[in-house]
């Protein structure tokens, strides 16, 4: 029996990306360095694919770090985390290494340096997302109000409308951030933006190449996870793009071939946190129903590293 013929467009870049790479990374060593169980405070990046992975060497994942035990390596996950919990493995006298992406960091970092100028912080982000968590708890209570849309701005009721700054979480939609961005530049005219935009190259590099592939399909499935701020956004980027059928699925076992029934050109991304294994396995499970063409669109390319804590790189 003769295959369907099928155009599978797979968007570039897609899957890890430098700081997710680098927090897996963190945590393969410190299982070296000192041994299993290695604690890990909350999920290191959002895939279920690479927690059970690291938890089969050794890492237990736990949400706060009183599920620790105190003679035991604590880390932190890419996302980031509060001031408070750092401060609160010192008085425990716990030993830590922090995997925040250093793009996250460098948001935590402007936000103190506004802050010591006397400015009251906009975070523009997903309330409850752990990266949010972590940005507003660099600062005191009441220092930073969150908004999620532009219809938030209207409600906004700061100390002082002309000594005011906004970030942003790394892993936001970057039209939709524009949006949020131009209605409180609208309405507090002297507010203060970041010096480089805040959501991060992975983030911006694979909705645009979203964008590219969406005008190509019938259907769009971008591989991550259901609670990935990165995948979820590259999900509704493809709809807006013009693309009705775009679902997020976490492998390929998640496929609904129904709804793929008589369609000729598919498109494939994923989020910064899921591994090219899972794009590999969805390649192969479209190669056994399709006669499949497989292209590529590339919109840009990334060569970026980084470098894993001192403490572990003396290790090895």
């Amino acid at each position: 029996m003769t295959k369907p013929p099928l155009t599978l467009y797979l968007a570039a870049p897609n899957g890890f990306c430098a700081g997710v790479d680098r927090a897996i990374k963190i945590v393969e060593m410190a299982i070296e360095k000192w041994g299993a169980p290695i604690y890990v405070r909350h999920e290191i990046v959002h895939n279920k694919f690479v927690v059970d992975a690291l938890r089969e060497k050794g890492a237990v994942f736990v949400e706060e770090l009183d599920e620790a035990p105190t003679d035991r390596p604590v880390i932190f996950s890419a996302h980031g985390v509060a001031k408070a919990v750092p401060a609160e493995a010192e008085r425990r006298n716990m030993v830590y290494v922090d995997a925040t992406c250093p793009l996250v960091s460098k948001v935590h970092i402007e936000a103190e340096r506004h802050h010591e100028n006397g400015l009251q912080m906009i975070m523009i982000g997903h309330e409850g997302h752990p990266e949010t968590i972590g940005t507003m708890g660099q600062l005191p209570d009441g220092e930073v109000l969150l908004v999620e849309t532009p219809e938030d701005v209207a409600q906004l009721r700061p100390r002082d409308p002309a000594r005011l700054a906004y970030i942003t979480q790394t892993t936001l939609s970057v039209d939709d951030t524009a949006g949020i961005v131009a209605a409180l530049k609208a309405r507090f005219p002297a507010i203060v933006g970041p010096h480089k935009e805040d959501i991060c190259y992975a983030t911006t590099n694979r909705q645009e190449a979203v964008k590219a592939v969406a005008p190509k399909v019938q259907a769009l499935l971008v591989i991550g996870a259901p609670n990935s701020s990165n995948s979820r956004r590259l999900v509704e980027v493809a709809r807006a793009a013009g693309c009705d059928y775009a679902m997020l699925v976490q492998r390929a076992t998640d496929i609904d071939w129904r709804a793929l029934e008589g369609v000729g050109a598919v498109g494939l991304t994923a989020g910064a946190s899921a591994p090219q294994v899972l794009v590999d396995e969805v390649i192969d499970a479209f190669r056994n129903r399709f006669d499949v063409a497989l292209e590529l669109v590339e919109t840009a390319q990334e060569n970026i590293e980084f470098k894993v804590p001192r403490v572990l790189r003396d290790a090895s």
